[in-house]
């Protein structure tokens, strides 16, 4: 079952979503102000975000600032009855996936939370996953205080990589990411996942990129009884 947060301060509207929402077998919690929503956001963790614009306490776009800037790549779906394309481009910026214009038809809603959620969010620009930061916007990766330093193959594969976190990625969507329609040869792919392991887990770091045999690779804290 799908997990969706709603952060709406109409209450009816709000009851609604959520009662249709769990007819079709998707379970929504409801905040009704921008805090309240950005605190449950922190804590828990959602396949989607609906966010209405207009919030008390803090609005939509500067909650979806806050969790970008923090590093969530939760996909959010903007509620507003703004439909100015000046108001859609300042809600792109802020780091919004997509809008859905008040009133909407609640079978349009469920096709737009379905197809968000099976992806996480391309808007995030810093990635996290322990001590470990990539800053999309400065071009820079830390592990603690120890800056990270990558080829421009090694930085497109970390991306791939902490943006699935801590999913598998298969070998051949890494390659399809780095390299398109034109694969390397069948060991250019393992050098280069040698050599982002040698960057990112020096001696006596915990372990974070993984190998899990028959799968993929993945960025995760976790020790995998599979991964080598």
């Amino acid at each position: 079952m799908l997990n969706a947060l709603l952060i709406e301060d109409d209450l009816d509207l709000a009851q609604t979503v959520v009662q249709y929402l769990a007819l079709e077998q998707i379970r929504c919690d409801h905040a009704s102000n921008g805090i309240a929503g950005l605190n449950l956001m922190l804590r828990e963790r959602y396949d989607v975000l609906l966010l209405d614009l207009n919030l008390p306490r803090l609005d939509g776009l500067s909650v979806c600032e806050r969790l970008r800037g923090a590093g969530d790549d939760t996909p959010v779906l903007m509620l507003t009855a703004r439909d100015r394309l000046e108001d859609k481009i300042d809600g792109f910026r802020a780091g919004t996936d997509d809008y859905l214009i008040k009133p909407f038809e609640l079978r349009e809603l469920v096709v737009r939370v379905r197809a968000l959620a099976r992806r996480r969010s391309g808007q995030a620009q810093v990635l996290r996953c322990c001590d470990l930061e990539m800053n999309l916007n400065e071009k820079t990766a830390r592990r603690g205080e120890r800056q990270v330093k990558l080829s421009p193959t090694a930085w497109r594969l970390l991306e791939v990589l902490m943006r699935a976190s801590p999913n598998v990625v298969s070998r051949k969507s890494l390659e399809t990411a780095v390299w398109d329609d034109e694969p390397p040869d069948s060991n250019n792919l393992k050098v280069h996942v040698f050599n982002l392991r040698k960057a990112v887990d020096s001696a006596g770091e915990r372990r974070l990129v993984h190998t899990v045999a028959g799968h993929g690779f993945a960025i995760r804290a976790e020790s995998d009884e599979k991964a080598d």
